[in-house]
This record gives C-alpha cells, sequence and structure tokens, in this order.
C-alpha cells in the first residue's frame, strides 16, 4: 500500500466515523491495484478509491455529505440533468489536478474556465487516467422516441477498470443491450426510479442477465417515493444467488 493510499483509507474510516448517522459507511473489496473502498454518498453520487486515485462519480446536491472525503483526482459525469450535473457542487469539490471526464452535451454547459481540464468521450470512447481505464457506453431509455428523457448518445454510462476490477455506473438507464451484454462485471451500480429509467422488475431483470459479481442498487428515487430495492434483491437472489445485492442508504437525512 502507497503512503497515499493509506491516508485515503484513514480519511473514509474517518469519514465513517463522524457521519455514521448520515451517509453509509464505505465498503472496502481488494484488488490487483491494492484496496478499492466504495463509497455512497447520495442518489447518483459516489466516490471510488483505489490505487492512491479518488473518484468522483455525478457529485451533486449538498456539499456537505462529501466533507471530509479526500479531493477528487478524477469526476465523472454521466449527463445533464442537475442530479447528475450541478456545476455549483463540482466547482466547490474538485482542484487544479481534477480531470473532469464528461459526454460533449456536459462539455458545452461547463464554465469556460474548466476547459483544460476536460475530457470528452462519446459513447463508446476510452481514456486512461492514473492507471485506469475509463470507458463510456450508452444510456438511454427505451423505447427511443423524439421526446426521451434521455436519448441515446447524450449521456455515458462508464466501466472503470483498475487492478483487473471492471467497476460499471448506469448512469440514467433502462435495461439497455448494451448493458445487458457486459461482461466479467466485479462491482455495478444500477438504477431504477421510475418515470426517468427502469422499474424494479426491469432493472432486476439486465442484472440477471449480465451477471455482476456485486450490485449496488442506486439512484432509486422517483416522482412517486423511493422504489422497493428490497424487491429488487429479491427478484436478483431468486434468479442468481450468487450475485451478491448490497443495499446502502442512498438518501441520508440532512
Amino acid at each position: 500500500m502507497t503512503m497515499r493510499s493509506g491516508i485515503l483509507l484513514l480519511c473514509f474510516a474517518a469519514l465513517a466515523g463522524s457521519l455514521k448517522a448520515q451517509i453509509s459507511a464505505p465498503d472496502t473489496l481488494k484488488t490487483a491495484k491494492g484496496n478499492l473502498v466504495i463509497q455512497p454518498v447520495e442518489h447518483a453520487s459516489l466516490v471510488l478509491s483505489i490505487g492512491g486515485t479518488v473518484i468522483y462519480a455525478d457529485p451533486a446536491g449538498k456539499t456537505s455529505h462529501f466533507k471530509g472525503l479526500p479531493a477528487p483526482d478524477i469526476i465523472l459525469i454521466t449527463d445533464i440533468h442537475g442530479d447528475h450535473f450541478d456545476s455549483a457542487a463540482i466547482g466547490s469539490l474538485k482542484t487544479s489536478n481534477t480531470r473532469l471526464i464528461v459526454p460533449q452535451a456536459v462539455a458545452d454547459k461547463l464554465p469556460a474556465s474548466y476547459k483544460p481540464q476536460v475530457t470528452v468521450l462519446k459513447n463508446f470512447g476510452v481514456t486512461t487516467q492514473n492507471g485506469i481505464t475509463i470507458n463510456a457506453i450508452p444510456m438511454y431509455n427505451l423505447p427511443e422516441t423524439p421526446d426521451s428523457k434521455h436519448p441515446k448518445g447524450r449521456g455515458n454510462g462508464y466501466i472503470v477498470t483498475a487492478g483487473g476490477t471492471r467497476i460499471y455506473i448506469s448512469g440514467d438507464t433502462q435495461g439497455i443491450p448494451e448493458m445487458r451484454s457486459l461482461r466479467n462485471i466485479n462491482v455495478a451500480f444500477v438504477c431504477m426510479n421510475l418515470p426517468y429509467t427502469m422499474d424494479v422488475a426491469e432493472a432486476a431483470d439486465a442484472v440477471l442477465a449480465f451477471k455482476p459479481r456485486i450490485v449496488y442498487p442506486y439512484h432509486y428515487r422517483g416522482a412517486k417515493g423511493l422504489s422497493d430495492v428490497n424487491a429488487f434483491k429479491g427478484k436478483v437472489n431468486a434468479g442468481n444467488k450468487n450475485i451478491e445485492v448490497r443495499l446502502r442508504n442512498w438518501y441520508p437525512q440532512p
């Protein structure tokens, strides 16, 4: 373990203690690149740390929920909607060394001063940062219609690969063929909220198709409240008991 990795682990441990009643405690997985620390934050926001690199996905909303976390080396943004793309939150969290990985639609909305730090990925684009490979994959609604909330090609889901571990972040999507055809995913974050993405049954069916080793249902607050993540867990485990479904608190109190 590098000195920076050790410091990051201490930061996550300290945060877990100080905010125990608010956000979920971090999870840790062993990889060939050292420990992967997974920190659920809120709704679509999460933080990953591996090999001394800190990755924020869709930091948005209350920045107090990020208090005590190490600063991001990489920020991934999936789409233009406010629960994924929050320019004020990004501005308060990023440093001069942070790299922003975004789709073109997000890049078009970023302040001009951010542009030197931006890498734009189209669907199926790839970049390598700090020895970590980041693949952009489609995220969109079905059926594809002109008035879709999430048209194909505008936003990105991401696959982050480090230390032989593949992490899938779905963003706003339905159980599209590109998700169902994924293979060798170690950790998946899968959305389920109507009317914006998919319901519990569709999400479970998609997960059973691509068979991640571990899946976190996240992004499950919809127009009529929270989706039933326990029902999701039941459907997944009824179809494949080898998939570990991790239920965490993605909606901490202020």
